[in-house]
């Protein structure tokens, strides 16, 4: 069933590869739903969307609803009679008269080993809880959050130096590959959805700006994580004197345990940055961005700014 007729919904470069996957495996895609172009840069001028771009060059119909909660716009997908409709990071929830419309349901590209991490950024939560392994869920989408049965799962294991922008480009594959291997099957009636177990629900709720904050009071290990889970989007960040400093990259240990020195203190070694954490144990931070300026090596930032020895940042 290589013609099924279907809609596509899907945003962000996570997306990309799923649409890409769907595109070469010659699926009738009947329209591509992606989010309204956003402003963007400097010159907050309009950007249209990775997986838009992607469609435009393949010349599919895009569809760019503010909301799917018109009846406008549910009528105009009910006349396209998708037979599957395939979510992956679109953006938006779709409320029942949407998952109703094809016949063989909503699917949903989903990055995590459900019913591990539901919600928004799943990436991330992976990352800053120490989670050994990942992945991709292919689930059938209903009204919950990211609660619906599943169809299929494969596992990936998250790298020591992971951060949520490069596990993201791997599951971003994983995902697409894991898509086309299902689809077919499941539009053939060979799956039977595996219903979720709740008692092992976990939340990975939507990430915002302030969610970026180091706490020093918190392990160095915990802190580590942090920063990878942070990257690219929102960042990690501190403060010192005053100004907000980023964190761009850091990793463990280096001058031993330092009890004696208050959280958050900052001790020069051979112009490395390292700062003490909850734990008495010192993260080294390696790249860092004081507000306003560019990303720099921390030892050049060390060596241009001495009076961070002994300074304590967050304070």
């Amino acid at each position: 069933m290589a013609m099924a007729r279907l809609i596509f919904m899907g945003t962000p470069d996570f997306a990309v590869p799923s649409l890409a996957a769907l595109i070469q495996a010659k699926y009738d895609i009947v329209a591509v739903v992606t989010q309204p172009d956003a402003p963007a840069g400097r010159g907050r001028q309009l950007k249209p969307s990775p997986v838009k771009l992607l469609a435009q060059q393949h010349g599919l119909p895009i569809l760019q609803p503010d909301s799917l909660k018109s009846p406008e716009v549910v009528e105009a997908l009910r006349a396209l009679a998708p037979d599957v409709i395939v979510v992956a990071a679109y953006g938006q929830i779709l409320r029942q008269d949407v998952l109703d419309l094809p016949k063989h349901h909503c699917l949903n590209v989903h990055a995590s080993l459900l019913p591990r991490w539901r919600g928004a950024s799943p990436i991330s939560a992976a990352i800053a809880a120490g989670d050994a392994i990942t992945g991709v869920t292919i689930m059938l989408m209903e009204a919950g959050l990211d609660s619906g049965p599943i169809l299929a799962q494969r596992e990936e294991p998250i790298r020591p130096d992971d951060t949520t922008g490069t596990l993201t480009e791997r599951l971003a594959h994983v995902g697409a590959e894991l898509l086309v291997a299902t689809l077919p099957k499941w539009l053939a009636g060979q799956i039977t959805p595996q219903k979720q177990d709740e008692s092992r629900v976990t939340l990975a709720g939507r990430l915002k700006k302030e969610d970026g904050k180091l706490d020093w009071s918190r392990s160095a290990a915990e802190l580590e994580r942090h920063v990878r889970a942070m990257s690219p989007w929102p960042s990690a960040f501190t403060t010192w004197q005053g100004q907000q400093l980023k964190v761009l990259r850091a990793e463990l240990g280096g001058v031993g345990h330092r009890e004696e020195l208050p959280n958050g203190a900052v001790v020069l070694d051979r112009d490395h940055i390292y700062v003490k954490c909850g734990d008495g144990e010192m993260l080294r931070l390696t790249e860092v961005q004081l507000e306003g300026k560019r990303a720099m090596d921390a030892e050049a930032f060390a060596r241009g700014h001495p009076a961070l020895a002994g300074s304590v940042l967050g304070a």
